[in-house]
């Protein structure tokens, strides 16, 4: 783990683009990034979008339409690191089919096109993605069958393009966090994170070059023995194959 001084340096003077960036993890992500003193922070949401600092650049982009990416791919024109933060959660028990393609076309889709839409501008700034999934990728949250499975998705894809990506010096990560204080799990009277110190976290992972990130108390029990566990000596085999097979 680097030092605290190296990891809020990283970011300075860089640019970041975070979707969902209005509220919860989001919009804490903004605001660490500004106090990392980042050179330009694109807040892309779905709805008009203001913010006081005029590093802040607000971008409408809802993550579920192609021409919106595309837009915003090419009104930035450079890009360091990219969060793709913006979810959708709706308790379901996989009775509405449709229910659970709304999960799937937000959170697997939405980073997908978000991603393939800004890799050029990180491939030449041999930057990083950062994609916010959830401890419900690992073990399924009872109510909430679409959103488990569609981050179960996302965590795949995630270490897909990381493996895809890595030769154009481009980093992938995976933030699996625990319960935060947001509107998904306001109402639940279990403990949470504050997302502005789940904020912090992640851009501390993202600084000491962690595949995936544990930025709250309760994922954080994943973190020791996550390096050397099956599912990372496992990705790690399947990404020695495909370099012997090329």
């Amino acid at each position: 783990m680097q030092t605290g001084a190296t990891q809020t340096e990283s970011i300075a003077g860089r640019t970041v683009l975070v979707t969902g960036a209005n509220r919860g993890i989001g919009r804490a992500l903004v605001e660490e990034a500004l106090r990392r003193d980042a050179r330009r922070v694109y807040a892309a949401t779905r709805r008009p979008f203001t913010h006081p600092d005029p590093r802040v650049r607000p971008v409408l982009l809802d993550v579920t339409d192609q021409a919106q990416i595309d837009a915003a791919a090419q009104q930035i024109e450079d890009l360091d690191l990219l969060v793709n933060n913006a979810g959708l959660a709706i308790y379901d028990d996989l009775g509405d089919r449709e229910v659970l393609a709304r999960h799937f076309t937000v959170n697997f889709f939405g980073p997908y096109a978000v991603t393939r839409a800004f890799t050029p501008h990180l491939t030449r700034s041999h930057g990083a993605v950062v994609n916010v999934l959830s401890l419900a990728a690992l073990a399924a949250v009872p109510g909430m069958a679409g959103y488990s499975a569609s981050k179960a998705a996302a965590l795949a894809l995630t270490q897909s393009l990381r493996l895809q990506l890595a030769a154009e010096g481009v980093r992938v990560h995976a933030v699996l966090a625990g319960p935060v204080d947001t509107d998904m799990v306001r109402n639940l009277d279990i403990p949470k994170a504050a997302p502005s110190a789940v904020a912090q976290a992640i851009l501390d992972g993202v600084a000491a070059g962690d595949d995936e990130i544990f930025p709250d108390p309760l994922s954080a029990t994943f973190a020791e023995d996550w390096p050397t566990g099956p599912v990372k000596l496992l990705e790690r085999g399947n990404a020695a194959l495909v370099a012997d097979l090329r």
